[in-house]
C-alpha cells in the first residue's frame, strides 16, 4: 500500500513538473508585467480639462522599455486632435498634449482616448500593441 502511494506521488510530481515546464515555455519564462496610463501620476481616476489647455498623461509599465502615448480626441464624432509622444525619453514617464490643432473647435467639448503603446520595430515589423488605455472628457 505504501508503495502504491509513493508511486502515485511520483507520478503527480512528474505531471506537475511537466505542467510547470510547459507553462514557462509558453510564456517564455518571463515574469508577469503590468501597464497603466492616467491623468495623474498615481494611476487614479481621470479629471476634466478646459478646451485650449493641455493635459499631461502619466504611464507606468514593466512590459516594454520604449513605450509611446497615443492621444486621440473627438469633437462631435470627428477626430480633431491626434498625437504621439515617446514617454521613454522623459524622466517622469509622462507626455503632455495641448488641446489645439487646425481642426480643433475652441469652446467645444471633446471625448479623448489615450493609449499606452508598444511599437514593435523588430519582431513583427510595424506591429503596434496597446498596453493600457484611459478615456476622459474635455470641457468646452
Amino acid at each position: 500500500m505504501l508503495r502504491k502511494f509513493a508511486r502515485q506521488g511520483s507520478i503527480v510530481a512528474v505531471l506537475l513538473l511537466v505542467t510547470a515546464s510547459v507553462a514557462m515555455a509558453a510564456g517564455g519564462g518571463r515574469q508577469s508585467s503590468s501597464s497603466w496610463i492616467s491623468l495623474n501620476s498615481t494611476g487614479g481616476a481621470a479629471t476634466t480639462n478646459a478646451s485650449g489647455s493641455s493635459v499631461t498623461l502619466y504611464e507606468g509599465t514593466t512590459a516594454v522599455t520604449r513605450p509611446f502615448v497615443h492621444l486621440m480626441c473627438y469633437q462631435g464624432g470627428t477626430l480633431t486632435l491626434q498625437g504621439w509622444n515617446a514617454v521613454f525619453s522623459t524622466p517622469t514617464g509622462s507626455a503632455t498634449f495641448t488641446f489645439s490643432s487646425p481642426a480643433w473647435q475652441t469652446g467645444a467639448a471633446a471625448s479623448c482616448t489615450a493609449n499606452l503603446e508598444n511599437w514593435d520595430q523588430y519582431g513583427t515589423k510595424g506591429k503596434v500593441s496597446v498596453l493600457a488605455t484611459t478615456t476622459f472628457q474635455v470641457n468646452g
